[in-house]
């Protein structure tokens, strides 16, 4: 409805983008790195948007543990990830944002 397009990056940014042209018009730099969805909902007429970021779960684990010495030490994908802390931070954070 309002020809925005809303994803966060690994790095930690949200960014809106225009829905027809794909130029960014907005960004925000959240305390750790977004995995999941950009959310949007509307309360009292007002739209909001928000992302939880934060590397938790299998991710995660790779930042957690850095004893990790070998990359299948993780057990598959988690010893690849140990390298995310070069990127983010561990950490959850709810940010909302008002359009």
């Amino acid at each position: 409805a309002s020809d925005l397009v809303f994803y966060g990056t690994l790095e930690g940014y949200i960014k809106a983008l225009d829905a027809q042209s794909g130029r960014e018009l907005w960004r925000f730099k959240t305390a750790s790195g977004i995995i999941g969805n950009v959310n949007t909902y509307k309360n009292d007429g007002k739209q909001f948007i928000s992302v939880l970021s934060g590397v938790g779960g299998w991710a995660g684990i790779g930042m957690a543990i850095p004893s990790l010495e070998n990359d299948s030490d993780g057990l598959g994908a988690v010893g690849a990830y140990k390298a995310l802390s070069s990127w983010t931070n561990l950490g959850g954070v709810l940010s909302v944002f008002s359009l």
